[in-house]
């Protein structure tokens, strides 16, 4: 065992805090040194987490208490980063376990904690939140305690120790009562008595790559748990890839977590997370090995993707015009690079020609995490409309289903209930508390797809929704879901009032006057099931003769702006969304009127 060291992944549902109780237990341990304002979490580092307010990136951080190393991983809690939280669990000896002490356990809470349970981690329980007026700390402890249960934990696991928390205040304790909490002493504490310290392996040198970073001065970074040996600047290892091919490789740097910054060291420990850079092309599940005495670590396994959608070079009218990276070559290069740093996304050419990719990964905002990304960087390119990925097993077809768990007021539950039905969806449980109902169905991936923005409008924006992946089982046959119709661009040009004005009797508008169109983009919703060309940069006819009615301004409706999930969900099967740092533009997979005859023709 290495006994100044712990090693800890904070897991939990989406919002119940994570980030911000790790960024209490950075600011009040022993070796922070950061200075801020206080307003920003340090490890939502990323700009598009800070804007969402969402952790999607797993992060590590090293704090000092009483002569301890305690190496902090914060982890995401949306379903669809699951393969985030999967391999950081290989890296953690522990695992501190947020539930909010108003909502209790949630779906995500459950995927968590299973994962940790698999690994047979000892889990610390934080009641997080127990400041909010609707606190209910005692309901909470039992729900969490009937999980456990029911996720089939042993009578040890179920034994875990409980810590209450206000992480926005930067308090922890023993007991519900925030008038007696000082600071998150207690839970540090807590870490050091009840998570294991790692343990140390006896034979030869060995790392598993668990993350991937990159630096502009040292190139790839692979980071992990040193399971045994050591390691030092400019020692030859061997590079154990996942089908077990051995590669030799030289260490340019060795680095630990210190705070938030890797440091150079001299000699990394085993049992400690370490960064080490020289070895190019590193994956994660590889073993980082002795040079003289290879062995390799068990490869780590994640689910599976269960959507696939198309990304190819931007083949519109206005292609090249607003992104640095247009051609097959950015395009390829930047997909291959996102499939080294996350394990649960997978790419694969459709053709020799490289123009077109198939990006396969958790769900619709797994991929369209990715899109943002890359169009922040300045790429352009065109994705297709989000499809799931079937299987075969004994010669039946099967699809992906998740659990769906919605709460709504009482009163907008019928609908709800009326659309899940159309979507083939199962009810599985159903209660109202206080005019809110709470309802779990079971749902095909496929009938999720595009419902997100639907069940936001059919709410009022009062409905939550959260999904969690079930499992493959036997296809369900067609799902008749009122398909929408588009009102399509019929010409080249400039759109103007007037155009506009004419077209908005057709449905609602996604542009506004003075933008940039061309024949085949789609520039509103139509309010019927079909789409219709319609001429927005038809301009009024100007004449020295007045007629009754010529001075009285008709009005334009506010264009509907689409963000980039909704732009997604939108997706027909013959569109496509046309992505560049600048815009986001719906169009028409074949562009003129003749060409989409013609293809209705061939299906």
């Amino acid at each position: 065992m290495q006994p100044n060291i712990r090693n800890v992944a904070i897991i939990a549902h989406v919002d119940h805090g994570k980030t911000t109780l790790v960024d209490a237990l950075l600011r009040q341990s022993e070796s922070f040194r950061i200075k801020d304002d206080g307003t920003n979490l340090i490890m939502d580092s990323n700009e598009l987490e800070r804007e969402r307010g969402i952790t999607i990136f797993s992060k590590n951080a090293s704090v000092q208490y009483k002569g301890c190393k305690i190496n902090i991983i914060d982890t995401p809690g949306h379903a669809d980063f699951g393969g985030e939280v999967e391999r950081i669990m290989t890296m953690a000896n522990g695992v501190l376990l947020l539930v909010d002490a108003k909502d209790g356990p949630m779906p995500q809470t459950k995927f968590v904690l299973k994962k940790a349970l698999e690994k047979s981690h000892k889990v610390i329980v934080i009641i997080n939140k127990i400041d909010v007026p609707q606190a209910r700390v005692e309901w909470v402890l039992d729900q969490t305690f009937g999980l456990f249960v029911d996720l089939g934990a042993t009578d040890e696991q179920a034994d875990f120790p409980v810590l209450y928390a206000s992480a926005i205040q930067g308090k922890a304790g023993t007991e519900p009562a925030l008038d007696k909490m000082e600071s998150v002493a207690p839970l540090f504490d807590a870490i050091i008595e009840y998570i294991p310290a790692p343990h140390i392996g006896e034979g030869p040198m060995q790392m598993l790559v668990v993350n991937v970073a990159y630096d502009s001065y040292k190139g790839q970074i692979a980071i992990g748990p040193l399971v045994s040996g050591s390691l030092k600047k400019g020692q030859s290892v061997a590079r154990i890839e996942a089908e077990g091919t051995i590669k030799p490789a030289k260490l340019t740097s060795v680095m630990t977590f210190d705070g938030l910054s890797r440091v150079e060291t001299d000699n990394a420990l085993p049992g400690d997370i370490v960064a080490v850079a020289g070895i190019e092309s590193v994956k994660i599940g590889e073993t980082i090995a002795d040079a003289e005495n290879p062995q390799q670590l068990p490869v780590i396994m994640i689910d599976e993707p269960t959507v696939k959608m198309s990304f190819a070079v931007n083949t519109s009218p206005l292609s090249g015009t607003e992104g640095e990276f247009s051609t097959s070559r950015h395009l390829k290069a930047r997909l291959m690079r996102e499939v080294l740093a996350d394990v649960a996304l997978k790419v694969k050419a459709n053709s020799a020609s490289d123009a077109s990719f198939t990006v396969f990964g958790r769900g619709e905002l797994h991929v369209a995490i990715l899109i943002e990304k890359m169009l922040r960087e300045g790429y352009e390119f065109e994705v297709g409309k989000p499809q799931v990925i079937f299987k075969e097993e004994n010669g039946k077809k099967l699809e992906p289903f998740e659990d769906v768990f919605i709460e709504c007021p009482d009163k907008m539950a019928g609908t709800v209930i009326e659309k899940m039905g159309k979507r083939k969806g199962e009810m599985k449980d159903m209660k109202v508390e206080k005019g809110l109902a709470k309802m779990h169905f079971l749902l095909t991936t496929r009938g999720l797809i595009g419902y997100r923005s639907e069940f936001l409008t059919d709410t009022r924006g009062e409905g939550i929704i959260n999904t969690l992946f079930k499992g493959y089982l036997a296809y369900l046959g067609d799902i008749e879901i009122q398909q929408h119709g588009s009102l399509v661009a019929h010409e080249a040009g400039v759109s103007t009032h007037y155009g506009l004005v004419a077209a908005q009797g057709r449905g609602v508008m996604f542009i506004k006057p003075g933008v940039k169109v061309y024949e085949g983009m789609i520039v509103g919703q139509n309010s019927r099931a079909t789409d219709i060309d319609v001429n927005v940069c038809k301009e009024k006819k100007l004449s020295n003769m007045r007629a009754v009615g010529d001075g009285a301004a008709e009005g334009l409706h506010s264009p509907r702006d689409l963000s980039l999930e909704e732009a997604v969900e939108y997706l027909g099967d013959d569109e496509l969304l046309e992505v560049t740092p600048k815009s986001l533009r719906l169009r028409k997979m074949y562009l003129t009127k003749n060409e989409r005859k013609r293809a209705k023709k061939r299906t």
